[in-house]
């Protein structure tokens, strides 16, 4: 006969299996969140008709089970403040054999969307990833924008690119049509930064490596808001450029962060600027502690949550930081019911 069970046992076999039945993506369950359907945004009587090529808005994401609340949020807010949010179009990067539901759950999320799905081949990076100062940094996901062009139609000319964890306060359409001029790339400069912290002191007493800046006004720039001409890039065959910098990394350790150090090495000095309210990044602190931080300066058109801390992780563990309260009321993730509500 099997041993009696105490009371506090059976409680805690309980509270187990209750855990194990609502926890979210990151949980026991493995399951992906689930989230509220958006409401349907529509175009104005000033729009254009979608189908004209040239009227359409084309921005790249990524999708994974760890940020996705992050780009449910993202999507949302690009729609909701968008002049024209139909002639919007997502183009969806995806590494995770779960590409179905993830499907899924943006058709469910966002009925009237118009997006594309793509699925990254990892294999791509993994021999050319080294290790940096944060896991999340390392994962072949966070390469795929590199990849761009490989990846997206010839038809697409032009892409606006975000990361997962940002918020679009204001008409994207602003964004999009700045004069790249010349340029390859469009994105907000930040020349007062340390630009020598960013590459090893392996790098700089090397001379061949630091003639690379040579005659080069290079500064920094987050690559998580970029608007990129795909076929300036395909023509000037920048993805090779950037894999070229990842393998003498492998070699020789030239720098400590991800997927930035090769988009500076190529394009530093050669960034078509644009305003800082389109990316208030940082707001997610370092890359270590995360910790809470304030705004820059100036008008904000863009909030952004680079560094380790993320406002759905902080919002979660009831220690938000004062400005993820700007994120949350685009947080359409369903919450499941408190385990011991009375409803």
């Amino acid at each position: 006969m099997p041993p009696t069970l105490t009371l506090s046992r059976r409680l805690a076999l309980l509270f187990f299996f209750a855990v194990a039945a609502h926890c979210p993506a990151t949980g026991i369950s493995g399951d992906l969140p689930t989230f509220r359907e958006a409401p349907a945004f529509r175009n104005g009587r000033e729009c254009r008709n979608r189908a004209q090529s040239d009227s359409v808005i084309h921005i790249a994401m990524t999708l994974d089970a760890t940020y996705l609340r992050g780009s449910v949020a993202g999507v949302f807010s690009v729609l909701q403040h968008a002049s024209c949010p139909e002639n919007v179009v997502f183009h969806f990067i995806a590494t995770t054999h779960r590409r179905q539901e993830l499907r899924r759950i943006i058709t469910t999320t966002f009925p009237y969307l118009m997006f594309h799905l793509y699925h990254f081949d990892a294999n791509l990076v993994r021999g050319k990833i080294s290790y940096s100062i944060r896991r999340a940094l390392d994962q072949p996901l966070n390469y795929a924008r590199m990849y761009l062009a490989d990846l997206l139609p010839a038809t697409v000319q032009r892409i606006i690119y975000f990361d997962s964890d940002l918020i679009v306060v204001d008409d994207v359409a602003k964004l999009w049509n700045i004069d790249l001029h010349a340029r390859v790339l469009g994105a907000p400069e930040y020349c007062h930064a340390n630009f020598t912290n960013y590459f090893t002191h392996w790098f700089w007493s090397n001379p061949n490596y630091a003639a690379s800046f040579k005659e080069r006004s290079a500064c920094y720039f987050n690559t998580g808001v970029m608007v990129i001409d795909l076929w300036k890039w395909r023509e000037g065959r920048y993805t090779a450029k950037l894999e070229t910098w990842m393998r003498i990394q492998k070699r020789n350790r030239i720098y400590e962060l991800g997927s930035l150090p090769p988009f500076l090495l190529v394009f530093a000095g050669e960034v078509e600027r644009v305003e800082h309210r389109w990316n208030q990044h940082g707001l997610g602190g370092d890359n270590l502690e995360g910790l809470c931080r304030d705004l820059h300066p100036g008008p904000v058109s863009l909030l952004h949550w680079s560094g380790k801390g993320k406002p759905w992780l902080r919002i979660d563990s009831k220690k938000p930081c004062p400005l993820d309260s700007l994120w949350a009321p685009y947080d359409l993730f369903r919450h499941s019911p408190s385990l011991f509500s009375d409803s």
